[in-house]
């Protein structure tokens, strides 16, 4: 299959990357760009939410996204929620309330609260469930998951 090159804007910064017309989002994140802290857990059926990323401020599943089609897009990893050294509020909530246990399903879960928090800073217990109800967690029962971002909606700033 014949590779194209293609500009990526990640994290505020241009990148040039070849990718095949079929490559997803997620593969060429880790695989060609290195920006691990994407996960990758149902292997592109987009049921677990591992994958998540922003792409122009919503949260989206990386491994349903053609990287071709996230051309032209401003598009945010976990990597870049950190600014100088600190933490973002949303990943100090996660670990002040024990909201990360084995941590594969955190960077989803982080991502998609700070998608949910940008649009309703205030949101409701209600409207944090509904927000992450696409993300799997295997380990905390969610309730923590919950916890933190109710914490983090006290401190939020996007």
């Amino acid at each position: 299959m014949t590779q194209r090159r293609i500009h990526l804007r990640i994290n505020g910064m241009d990148h040039e990357v070849n990718v095949r017309p079929d490559d997803v989002l997620l593969d060429v994140l880790r695989e060609n760009l290195n920006f691990t802290g994407t996960k990758k857990g149902c292997d592109g059926t987009g049921e677990c939410g591992t994958c998540t990323v922003l792409i122009d401020g919503k949260a989206v599943y990386s491994c349903l996204i053609l990287a071709l089609d996230a051309v032209g897009k401003e598009i945010t990893t976990i990597e870049h929620l950190a600014k100088d050294g600190s933490l973002h509020e949303i990943q100090k909530a996660f670990i002040e309330c024990g909201a990360v246990q084995c941590g594969f399903c955190t960077p989803g879960m982080i991502l998609t609260a700070k998608a949910l928090l940008d649009e309703h800073p205030k949101a409701t217990e209600r409207e944090i469930k509904e927000a992450i109800r696409g993300n799997l967690c295997r380990c905390t029962g969610y309730v923590k998951i919950v916890k933190a971002i109710q914490r983090a909606r006290g401190n939020y700033r996007s």
